[in-house]
């Protein structure tokens, strides 16, 4: 079984997966903005490739990076693009691109899960790997043709699969009886807490505070604690989240508290005071323009809205992120819900309580709810890497 395990190929691991959707190099913000709406995805691939050259060839294609709609916000959360939201999202999407470290690796579908997992543990989010079927690549004509079809420089590639952390913890966890005894030891035993490096803010701090530390929670696939006074959790402001809201909850992060912005992206509609808190904050540091562009926002979602609302579902969430400006997709659990377990918990029962809330990371807190670490699938990952070691 432990050599069966280790002789698995990633083309073993593509099976069932959807084919990848990317963007050109060439596209702007706002076109990414509009292919993650249509997609109904968080994260987009960006691909280097002159599809509208009759010279180019499909192998000529090289995705160099992802794009979310949280690195969207990011960019116009700068100072230098408060004040003209409209113009910095026709900037090119190669603004968000960063040279290291390196998020997206590409590999051959004959590549084993090793390759896989220390390419990951070396710091990459995604892997692109070709699927391995007769349809797999497409004829350049072809690809000129779907090019020509769409509003946007979007390109659906059939050929790729597209590989996380998590389809590869999904991976060995139907393989956890070969990692026993332990897949059933405390996570704080195999040292796969990381109690030295958390992100958190404090509930009042500014949540332009927040920032610098959800970037770094963007390249380490974790999230951003929000603590009181004596270290106890309280919420989080988690990329996942965010990545679910418009693009317009910029006004809310620019504005708002730790706290305020928490509540802020709860499920459901955000209070009405605090709707009007954020308007008004925003005139005070003189972002007219912002707000402007919010409101502008709001009438045009507002207009598409109710031609799909015949499409939409009991929770008000269609076309993606569109519709509803002033709050989040309610299919997020509640950003105060953060994901928690106890420091004693074994590694697969943490496995399984991330797997099923759809998180790359669980926070650890002692029973008082002070927060003592988190671990992350990077983490755990590495304790089957080792543990993989041993088999050979």
């Amino acid at each position: 079984m432990a050599v069966r395990l280790l002789d698995h190929h990633l083309s073993d691991i593509c099976l069932g997966k959807p084919a990848l959707s990317s963007i050109s190099l060439s596209a702007t913000l706002a076109d990414a903005l509009s292919a993650l709406n249509k997609l109904g995805e968080t994260f987009i691939s960006v691909w280097n490739c002159p599809h509208f050259s009759k010279s180019a060839s499909h192998g000529d294609c090289r995705c160099i990076g992802k794009i979310s709609v949280l690195d969207v916000i990011l960019f116009l959360c700068k100072e230098e693009n408060l004040s003209q939201p409209a113009v910095a999202l026709q900037s090119f999407v190669s603004v968000l691109i960063p040279q290291v470290p390196v998020l997206v690796r590409h590999l051959e579908p004959h590549a084993s899960l090793v390759e896989a997992i220390d390419l990951l543990l070396e710091g990459a989010q995604n892997l692109v790997v070709p699927i391995q079927t007769r349809t797999s690549v497409k004829s350049r004509e072809k690809v000129l043709e779907e090019a020509a079809t769409v509003d946007c420089p979007l390109y659906n590639d059939h050929g790729y699969c597209w590989l996380t952390q998590e389809d590869i913890i999904r991976y060995l966890f139907n393989s956890i009886t070969l990692f026993s005894p332990t897949s059933i030891t405390p996570i704080n035993s195999l040292n796969a807490v990381d109690t030295a490096n958390i992100l958190a803010v404090h509930y009042d701090d500014p949540a332009l505070s927040a920032l610098p530390l959800l970037s770094q929670a963007i390249i380490h696939q974790s999230s951003v604690a929000i603590v009181d006074s004596d270290g106890k959790l309280i919420g989080e402001i988690s990329p996942l989240t965010l990545n679910s809201c418009h693009e317009t909850i910029t006004a809310a992060i620019v504005t708002l508290s730790a706290g305020e912005l928490m509540a802020y992206m709860d499920c459901g509609d955000p209070p009405e005071d605090l709707v009007q808190l954020i308007k008004d904050r925003l005139e005070e540091r003189n972002l007219g323009a912002l707000l402007e562009w919010v409101e502008e926002e709001s009438a045009m979602s507002s207009c598409s809205s109710f031609y799909s609302s015949s499409s939409d579902d009991d929770s008000g969430f269609s076309w993606g992120r569109s519709g509803k400006l002033w709050k989040c997709s309610t299919r997020q659990v509640r950003s105060s819900e953060a994901a928690v377990c106890s420091p004693r918990s074994s590694l697969v029962a943490v496995m399984i309580q991330a797997l099923a809330r759809r998180v790359p990371y669980m926070w650890v807190i002692e029973e008082d709810g002070n927060l003592v670490g988190i671990i992350t699938f990077a983490s755990m990952l590495k304790v089957f890497r080792e543990r993989l070691k041993s088999m050979c």
